[in-house]
């Protein structure tokens, strides 16, 4: 049996003013006999929002909230998802999952200051975002009211929405040249391409379809060297030069991309259950994973470092999956931030034709690289190698004890 349709006097919807988010502006107007409140969020998407605020006023909307998020966003999100390491399956860095959490938490926010007693957004039922956004939400605000159009309607493709925006008056525009085949999203982590040939596992991508990047083949024969700064795990400069967490980001972007660094072609597995082919350039966000597993090097015990990378798949699949506000993500974040205290120092990179290498990391307050006690050379006495027998001894016994249990 059908849920009942729930009765909604407001809702705030999650509005780029595109053509999805125009058409669901109207849908609920129509559908649900209610007032629309309209949120657009900056977080380093690139694109100009000021249209999306005229837009709604066209549509006839009173209360339009278009917010620079951009350094909540770096700041809250993507360096304490940063300070873990995270990656999903070995390679997904986790761009677009990262960043639902804040607009979710935005929504139910301006949901509460407006007196609205819904949330709306354009995520289709096949996609991971629905879960990320409603997860949030629910986590949020337990009795928020949740309307997913795509879940609901019969407008199921883009010349049914076009129908219907022709037949509400929904202005839509029709941009000059060729339409990009895929499907884009894009923030101040990464950008996403999905659909169009990509739909097909074995299609390579069209070299015209990355914005943020040059090939490696085209970037610059000489290398590029860099030095990143980190104050309790966190980036805090580039070469010397002190950045917002936003402008760091966006700044490691721009030179990551000219250097082709970052892009990656990934099958991967949604939380909804099917496989899924996406494309990603991240080229800030690889820079500062290769830094900052440098600086951790010589600034975590080794002991705290394996716990970290054990752990840190599940904290990955926990911000793939939408549990960023769950009580265990938060749990782990908290042991995560306790092992950053130390992780102080600098670390020298190399970025060339795609690639990024270490050239060097150092830490004058918390490096625990003894140089008295790995070299090669006369120690000193610092090590004894003759402790070492017994140490080798005494893990092997249980090897040792197996075996003679074979020969029997």
């Amino acid at each position: 049996m059908p849920r009942a349709k729930p009765r909604v006097k407001k809702v705030v919807l999650a509005y780029s003013g595109g053509l999805d988010t125009s058409v669901i502006l109207k849908w609920l107007e129509d559908e649900y006999d209610c007032e629309v409140v309209t949120f657009t969020a900056d977080i380093g998407q690139g694109e100009e929002l000021e249209p999306a605020r005229a837009k709604a006023e066209t549509y006839g909307v009173k209360e339009i909230y278009i917010e620079d998020l951009c350094e909540e966003f770096v700041r809250d999100y993507v360096f304490p998802m940063f300070r873990a390491n995270a990656i999903y399956e070995g390679e997904y860095l986790l761009g677009t999952s990262i960043a639902r959490p804040l607009i979710a938490k935005r929504l139910v926010e301006i949901a509460q200051e407006t007196g609205a007693d819904a949330i709306s957004h354009g995520a289709t039922g096949k996609g991971n975002d629905q879960v990320r956004f409603e997860l949030g939400a629910y986590a949020l605000n337990p009795d928020i009211q949740i309307i997913a159009p795509w879940r609901e309607w019969d407008l199921n493709s883009r010349q049914k929405l076009l129908a219907y925006a022709e037949q509400h008056g929904i202005a839509v525009e029709q941009k000059q040249g060729k339409k990009s085949p895929y499907s884009m999203d894009a923030n101040l982590l990464h950008i996403s391409y999905e659909g169009g040939i990509l739909e097909d596992p074995w299609s390579e991508p069209e070299e015209s379809m990355w914005r943020w990047s040059v090939s490696p083949e085209k970037a610059p024969d000489k290398a590029e060297i860099l030095e990143i700064d980190f104050v309790k795990g966190d980036p805090i400069a580039i070469n010397g030069q002190t950045l917002s967490p936003a402008s760091l980001l966006a700044e490691l972007n721009k030179i990551g991309g000219a250097n082709g660094i970052g892009r990656d072609d990934i099958v991967e597995n949604r939380y909804v259950g099917m496989k899924s082919r996406g494309c990603y350039e991240t080229p800030g966000g690889t820079i500062l994973l290769k830094a900052h597993r440098a600086i951790e090097s010589i600034t975590l015990d080794r002991e705290v470092a394996h716990l970290k990378d054990e752990l840190m798949p599940k904290y990955a699949a926990m911000i793939y999956n939408g549990y960023w506000f769950s009580p265990e993500r938060e749990m782990m974040q908290k042991m995560i931030d306790s092992s950053q205290q130390t992780v102080n120092g600098c670390v020298r990179l190399k970025l060339y034709k795609g690639s990024v290498t270490v050239l060097g990391r150092k830490s004058e307050t918390d490096s625990l690289f003894d140089e008295t006690i790995a070299t090669f050379e006369e120690d000193d006495g610092a090590y004894d190698q003759k402790d070492a027998e017994g140490f080798i001894r005494l893990n092997a016994l249980r090897l040792r004890i197996a075996n003679r249990n074979k020969t029997k």
